[in-house]
């Protein structure tokens, strides 16, 4: 087992990190505009290590109802990947994708389809720009889709991985065509990848 942590990450792996968030939610940005058929801009992603309880705080409290998408990372590297978004910016995404206004509220089965299909090549455009960069090989799982409060949500990772102390990287994105969506990405490597991305990025 590494003896590397979140909390002992250097500048530099941070800095790569931050590279990897702009890359990926570019990627990302793209392919949402080709699902959706219409220009996507994006704001400078943020990228920030934040413990537990921010991470809630950050995405406007833990009862804040989010659809999260989770996939398991195999291959070179292990762990999990999440994508997280407010419940009513997954509804408009879902709207504008079906071009149509579904009632209720409530996802339909169709809707939770395409959400899935929206957090699968989001996830995907991360995980691609990943692999680009560190020349690993880097399989997603069938993503898992939850809607949820942020706590519950996030809960899933936290206990997953609190081998890697109390902290999670958190990328956020600003994805914006009329109106603004804000997406958090959140990475959790397990502590053995957590090596063979630094050494792959020649940080180790």
């Amino acid at each position: 087992m590494s003896d590397i942590s979140l909390e002992k990450m250097s500048n530099e792996y941070i800095d790569v990190l931050k590279e990897l968030g702009n890359i990926g939610a570019g990627n990302a940005t793209t392919a949402l505009a080709q699902m959706m058929q219409c220009k996507v801009d994006m704001a400078v992603p943020q990228v920030k290590l934040l413990e537990f309880k921010e991470l809630g705080e950050m995405m406007g409290g833990e009862e804040t109802i989010m659809a999260g998408i989770y996939l398991g990372i195999e291959g070179d590297i292990t762990g999990s990947i999440m994508f997280l978004l407010e419940k009513q910016a997954a509804r408009y995404l879902v709207n504008k994708l079906m071009g149509m206004e579904m009632e209720g509220d409530e996802f339909s089965e169709m809707e939770f389809s395409a959400l899935k299909e929206v957090g699968n090549i989001i996830t995907g455009a991360y995980l691609n720009s990943l692999s680009a960069l560190t020349n690993l090989v880097i399989y997603p799982s069938v993503p898992d889709l939850t809607v949820d409060m942020a706590g519950a949500i996030l809960s899933v990772p936290a206990i997953q991985f609190g081998a890697l102390g109390d902290k999670m990287l958190l990328i956020q994105t600003q994805f914006f065509d009329e109106r603004v969506l804000d997406g958090y990405f959140i990475l959790v490597p397990d502590l053995d990848s957590y090596s063979k991305i630094l050494m792959a990025l020649g940080l180790a």
